[in-house]
């Protein structure tokens, strides 16, 4: 089977053949020349998200904990800490609201899911630009990164999106040794490599930082990519995260108060 890359536009063909939601059997397609690992065209979708967050989901609250942590440490020392930003794809408003209590002013948006945490902070009830975006766990959800991300920036009028997915190196993994490819659930079905995200960001006229692991950033701004490295140290982050819950205001209570006339 032959087809198209969606990054880079290279030829490429099934790599391997795996089960998904019990009982479709699907094609792997990999790209060579970028690293790009797909599915084949996803006609399952509307079947995959008869619920928006899969079921079997389990590390979705220790996901975010993590992921509010580091971003906040990122946002503080790299980008501006009094900026607007807008997570995408933000799924039931964790994420968003947890941004919030740490003090920055975080906005949610999310086509399919229902905002149940951060009601009243939604992208409609605020005024464009947004100093960036985030889309954290949803770039694996998405069958044309280029187009996805190129309109996401614009909508927002930003320039930056701050985001994660796991990558792999070489050879794509076995479907039975990568818990990653979800195969239970179905919706995961773009797998990236660090090369894959370099051609991204060529082809969006952007740079590149990134762990390596599963933090990454595009953006036209210069910025220090050696920090990126120190965030794999978990006692450095305890450090760092410290230092920015000390020295931000909560937003906690000043919402509260907030949406006493909003509801």
């Amino acid at each position: 089977m032959i087809d198209k890359c969606p990054v880079c536009g290279n030829e490429r063909e099934s790599y391997f053949r795996a089960t998904i939601l019990k009982k479709h059997n699907i094609n792997y397609l990999f790209c060579n020349n970028c690293g790009l690992l797909q599915t084949e065209n996803p006609y399952w979708l509307e079947e995959a998200y008869s619920s928006a967050i899969a079921n079997v989901d389990t590390g979705l609250v220790s996901r975010n904990l993590d992921i509010s942590k580091k971003l906040a440490c990122v946002l503080f020392f790299l980008f501006d800490k009094n900026g607007k930003y807008l997570d995408v794809g933000g799924g039931y408003g964790m994420l968003t609201r947890l941004m919030r209590d740490i003090g920055f002013d975080f906005y949610w948006s999310d086509l399919y899911c229902e905002n149940l945490l951060s009601k009243g902070f939604e992208a409609f009830n605020t005024t464009k630009p947004f100093s960036a975006i985030t889309a954290f766990e949803l770039l694996e959800h998405i069958y044309d990164p280029v187009e996805y991300i190129k309109q996401s920036l614009t909508e927002a009028e930003t320039s930056t999106i701050i985001f994660s997915t796991e990558l792999f190196e070489g050879s794509p993994p076995s479907p039975s040794s990568w818990w990653y490819y979800t195969l239970s659930t179905g919706q995961h079905i773009s797998f990236y490599q660090r090369k894959t995200l370099e051609y991204l960001a060529q082809k969006l006229s952007l740079s590149l930082l990134s762990n390596n692991k599963n933090f990454h950033v595009l953006t036209n701004r210069k910025v220090d990519s050696r920090f990126f490295a120190i965030l794999n140290n978990h006692r450095v982050l305890r450090l760092l995260y410290r230092y920015v819950i000390t020295n931000m205001k909560s937003k906690t209570f000043s919402d509260y108060n907030q949406l006493q006339n909003f509801f």
